[in-house]
């Protein structure tokens, strides 16, 4: 066998038999949602908990004051921005800034892969958050969170390669390997971690482009569509599918010759969405 079939056969194992180790969410995050599950819950008491961090503090009060939220009083206090935001708002944003550290590795090569996925993911992130609210009726924090880890799958895929110096070698061996699997490896990651059920199957079901389900636009839909908006004009492979089979589009109402980014208005929330997370 190859290298590739090797590395391939060894991860679908890993997979199939639930022992590939998977990211964990970092702590802070595990702590928001501990609290945040707790019915009684109050924005004093999430405050408290975020504000062991200070760096996710200093970014939800931004996110409070953002133009996007169209908030009238200037935010000045970690209690204040949760109470404008709301303690779900609040859960998705902190999981997803807080998942910034997870994209680092100590070679080189991998750090720099890790942070062009992350990078990536903001963008999908930015695109989706506005889809959400100006197109798909659903949540715009909910959709963030699917798009920054749509490609969560990358993350044990790249360790892995990091121990496999062979694997980086070839650059176009690994992204074959990690187009066919991270999908699936995304899936799982976001299961075992207790995502909401209409998030778990986004890495799965945003690559499936001719999907077809019945129903209004889902996370799935909207990321979908902001990955291949993302791409637009590049050349990645996926800038030259044809967006008229892909029935995302026509599930948000969307023209299937629209850039987003060109749209007046729409063009303006997407930068200030990615504002935010940066």
């Amino acid at each position: 066998m190859s290298l590739e079939e090797d590395f391939l056969a060894l991860l679908m194992d890993a997979i199939e038999t639930d022992r590939l180790v998977l990211p964990t969410l970092p702590e802070v995050a595990l702590r928001i949602r501990d609290a945040v599950e707790d019915v009684e819950v109050s924005a004093a008491k999430l405050a408290d908990v975020i504000a062991t961090d200070a760096s996710l503090s200093a970014r939800l009060i931004k996110v409070s004051n953002s133009p996007l939220l169209r908030g009238r009083v200037v935010v000045d206090n970690l209690q204040m921005g949760i109470t404008r935001l709301g303690i779900t708002f609040v859960r998705n944003l902190a999981t997803g800034l807080a998942m910034e550290q997870m994209f680092q590795a100590t070679s080189e090569y991998v750090d720099t892969r890790m942070r062009a996925s992350w990078a990536h993911s903001i963008e999908v992130a930015s695109i989706s958050h506005v889809l959400a609210k100006h197109y798909a009726g659903l949540k715009p924090d909910q959709a963030t969170l699917a798009g920054l880890t749509h490609e969560i799958g990358i993350l044990p895929i790249l360790t892995i390669a990091e121990e496999n110096p062979a694997l980086l070698e070839d650059e176009e061996m690994l992204d074959r390997i990690i187009t066919q699997l991270h999908p699936q490896i995304g899936a799982a990651i976001l299961k075992a971690w207790e995502f909401p059920v209409e998030l778990q199957n986004v890495p799965l079901d945003y690559v499936n482009f001719g999907r077809e389900h019945d129903g209004p636009a889902d996370y799935a839909d909207v990321v979908c569509v902001a990955n291949l908006q993302s791409y637009s004009g590049s050349d990645h492979p996926f800038a030259s599918i044809n967006w008229s089979e892909v029935p995302s589009f026509a599930r948000l109402g969307l023209d299937t010759d629209m850039e987003v980014h060109e749209v007046d208005g729409i063009a303006e929330d997407i930068e200030e969405a990615r504002s935010l997370l940066i």
